[in-house]
C-alpha cells in the first residue's frame, strides 16, 4: 500500500503558477544609446521596434520541464512511502525469579507424596520447581536463597538445566535456621535493578516459605512497598499448616498483603498436589507470550521523484543540444549553399 507521510506539503503544488501571476517579471537596467535618426534607421532595416523592456519568456518544453522538475521536488518533500503487509510480532520469554525458604523448619515432613511416603517441604518443592521450570522454556530463571540471609544461587539464565543442578544442591540450613524474608525479597529487587536485559518489562518475583519473618532488615511490607515502586510483581507461596504457632507459624496475612500490594496473588500449600496446583496457576497468570503487536514495514520512496526530476534535466539539456546542433548545422549548410 502507498501512502504520503506528509501530505499536507501538496499544497505547495500552485506555488509557482501564484508566483506567475502575482509577482511582477524580473527588470534589469541597461545601458543605452539614443540616436536622432533611430526611427529612419529602423525604417531602412526593415526592423520592427517596441517600447519598454521585453520579457523573456520560456518555450513550451522550458515550461513543461520546470512544472515536472516542480511537481517531482514536492512530492518527494511530501515523503511518500510503501506500506509492506502488516506484521504481528510476539515477545516471549519472561525473567522470572523464584525465592526458597532454606530455614530449618523446610525440614518437616509432613507432605505425602503421590506414592503414600512423607517427604521434607524442601523436598516437595525441588519437585514442583523442576515440573515447573520444564513448562517455562524460552524463560531466563533466577534463584534467591534466604535463612538468615538471602544469596543470589543463581542470575537469570536459560539454561534450564544449571538452574536445576543448582536448585537440586541446595539443603535446609545452608543460609541459616531463620526467614529472613524481607531481606530476600530486598535481593530480589536488587537482582532485577542489576539485570542487562533492558527488555524485560514483566518483573515476577515467586516467594516459597513455611514461616513468618525474623527481624529482617528490611521488614516485609516495606520490601514489598519497594518492588512496587520498581514494578516487580510478588507471588507469595505459604507451605505447611496456617494452624501452626511460635517460630514456624505462617504469617499469611503478611504474605496476603505482600502480594496484593504489588498486584500478585498469595497462595497456601498443604500438599505436594496444592504445590504444584499453584505453580500451575501462576503458570497461567504469567504466560509466556505475554506482549504482541501488529506493525507494517515503512520504506521511503522519496528518492524516486529526486531521480525523476534530475532525468527531466538531463533529459532537457540533451534536447536542447540536439537542437542547436541541428540549427547549426542548418545555417552551415545554408550558408554553404548561397556562397
Amino acid at each position: 500500500m502507498f501512502e504520503l507521510e506528509n501530505p499536507g506539503l501538496l499544497l505547495l503544488l500552485p506555488l509557482p503558477y501564484l508566483i506567475y501571476r502575482c509577482i511582477p517579471d524580473y527588470q534589469t537596467k541597461s545601458e543605452a544609446l539614443s540616436v536622432p535618426f533611430f526611427g529612419r534607421l529602423v525604417s531602412a532595416l526593415n526592423l520592427r521596434a517596441t517600447h519598454g523592456a521585453v520579457s523573456l519568456t520560456p518555450s513550451r518544453w522550458q515550461r513543461i520541464s520546470l512544472l515536472v522538475t516542480w511537481l517531482m521536488l514536492v512530492f518527494a518533500a511530501a515523503n511518500p512511502m510503501w506500506l509492506a503487509a502488516p506484521q504481528t510480532h510476539q515477545l516471549s520469554g519472561r525473567d522470572l525469579m523464584l525465592v526458597v525458604d532454606l530455614s530449618g523448619s523446610m525440614s518437616e515432613t509432613d507432605f505425602i507424596d503421590r506414592s503414600g511416603e512423607s517427604q521434607s517441604r524442601l523436598a516437595a518443592a525441588k519437585s514442583v520447581l523442576t515440573r515447573f521450570s520444564e513448562q517455562r522454556d524460552g524463560d531466563r530463571l533466577g534463584l534467591i536463597l534466604f535463612g538468615d540471609a538471602a544469596y543470589l544461587q543463581s542470575p537469570f539464565t536459560a539454561d534450564h538445566q544449571a538452574w536445576l543442578t543448582l536448585l537440586k544442591q541446595v539443603e535446609v540450613g545452608m543460609a541459616g535456621e531463620s526467614t529472613h524474608l524481607g531481606d530476600a525479597v530486598g535481593l530480589a529487587i536488587k537482582t532485577y535493578q542489576d539485570n542487562t536485559r533492558q527488555s524485560s518489562t514483566d518483573k515476577v518475583v515467586i516467594v516459597l516459605t513455611d514461616g513468618n519473618d525474623t527481624n529482617s532488615l528490611v521488614p516485609p511490607i516495606d520490601a514489598a512497598k519497594v518492588a512496587k515502586a520498581y514494578g516487580i510483581r510478588l507471588y507469595m507461596v505459604a507451605m505447611g499448616s496456617p494452624n501452626t504457632s511460635g517460630d514456624q507459624a505462617i504469617d499469611f496475612e503478611t504474605m496476603v498483603q505482600m502480594a496484593k500490594l504489588t498486584g500478585g496473588k498469595a497462595f497456601l500449600a498443604m500438599s505436594p498436589d496444592d504445590l504444584n496446583q499453584i505453580y500451575q496457576t501462576i503458570s497461567e497468570l504469567e504466560p509466556k507470550l505475554y506482549q504482541s503487536f501488529t506493525y507494517q514495514p515503512k520504506t521511503s520512496l522519496h528518492y524516486l521523484p529526486v531521480l525523476m526530476a534530475l532525468l527531466n534535466h538531463l533529459l532537457f539539456m540533451f534536447y536542447r543540444f540536439l537542437k542547436s546542433e541541428y540549427w547549426s548545422r542548418v545555417r552551415v549548410n545554408h550558408a554553404r549553399s548561397e556562397g
